[in-house]
């Protein structure tokens, strides 16, 4: 054990004996020492300790009325992950609807977004409205990914495919993903999977499983965002997944640190399709997803029943909307053939598994 120290550290300018050494414990008396000498400094010197108090009350008088200030804005502020669909939601153009779509008739560029892997710009349309445009590979799924979620009744960001556009000084690019940047909306931190106020919920069971789903093997927390949307006298705090590129393809084929990235695929229809989506339904009652790589620990504790609550939202989308969904992204005929035979193929596989052991509790009990 470590001797205490005694009184002697405050009054000599050496340290005792014991305060020296090569091992552990000397090293570590040595450095409580050091500390206790700063100490004695700052408090033997009146200009520094006035100083120091002075800053110390400011510090905490200005930064407890911040805190106040802010948190009055987020109790304020309605958290929202999901809300109840009424009607048929337009999965064309999607949460942002016809009015929203980009105005291409001019092209500003602002500068180039930096965040992320894929190629980005800040653009400004005819109407002077903000944009992000995302190049690459992730545009289509993104696109396609966030008007399913708007479907059944998923908070979103707001987007749009442009076949083709022409960015002043950056060139021409084909199928690019366009995504609102409102004034009325304040992108805040992002949010946990594991910490937020909806843990335990349907609607977050549900979303996680949407992940599977659409193979999404970049589920990271950083990849979600919290947006206080502004509208109607009221404050709403948004929880979305800001990015859904890496999906609609197929997840890596192991679960080895750094090697689960072999064999991922984004955006191809025809893996997508083929890709696998539920492996079993384990003894406790949860369901054992074909998931692999990043985040799947998330996928453990997802039960039959909130299995079965997603299944009952997807069910609602009519062949239209799911259509319209990859054909807003620009997908081909055949591509968009491909995508909806592998979507009602995984809602008819969620809908068994879950209906079939549902009605086996309820006949042996």
């Amino acid at each position: 054990m470590l001797r205490p120290l005694d009184s002697s550290l405050c009054t000599t300018k050496n340290p005792p004996a014991y305060a020296g050494g090569t091992d552990l414990r000397g090293m570590a008396r040595r450095l409580l020492y050091g500390l206790r000498e700063r100490c004695i400094y700052m408090y033997t010197n009146k200009r520094l300790r006035y100083s120091v108090l002075l800053s110390l009350i400011f510090a905490i008088s200005t930064g407890s009325g911040f805190a106040q200030k802010k948190a009055s804005v987020v109790s304020s502020a309605r958290p929202v992950l999901w809300e109840s669909v009424t009607g048929e939601r337009d999965l064309y153009y999607g949460p942002g609807g016809e009015d929203v779509k980009p105005d291409l008739r001019k092209v500003t560029f602002i500068k180039e977004d930096k965040n992320g892997h894929n190629k980005k710009f800040e653009i400004k349309d005819a109407k002077g409205r903000t944009w992000i445009a995302k190049l690459g590979s992730e545009a289509q799924p993104e696109t396609a990914a966030v008007r399913i979620l708007y479907g059944i009744g998923y908070k979103t960001e707001i987007n749009y495919l442009v076949p083709k556009i022409t960015i002043p000084g950056q060139g021409t690019f084909e199928n690019v993903r366009l995504e609102a940047r409102r004034e009325n909306v304040k992108r805040l931190d992002e949010w946990k999977w594991k910490e937020n106020p909806f843990v335990g919920t349907n609607q977050l069971q549900g979303l996680k499983i949407m992940m599977v789903f659409f193979t999404n093997w970049d589920l990271l927390d950083l990849q979600n965002k919290v947006l206080q949307v502004r509208e109607g006298g009221g404050i709403e705090h948004q929880y979305v997944i800001s990015d859904l590129g890496a999906t609609f393809g197929k997840l890596g084929n192991n679960n080895l640190p750094l090697f689960f990235r072999l064999g991922r695929k984004t955006n191809d229809a025809g893996t997508w399709n083929e890709a696998g989506f539920i492996s079993d339904i384990r003894d406790d009652g949860t369901i054992d997803f074909d998931f692999k790589g990043k985040g799947r620990g998330l996928m453990n504790d997802i039960t039959i029943a909130q299995g079965r609550w997603l299944a009952d939202q997807l069910k609602q989308l009519t062949d239209r909307q799911i259509n319209d969904a990859f054909r807003a992204a620009n997908y081909s005929p055949d591509e968009v053939e491909l995508m909806v035979v592998g979507f009602k193929g995984r809602v008819d596989e969620l809908d068994k598994a879950t209906r079939q052991v549902t009605a086996v509790k309820i006949n042996s009990n």
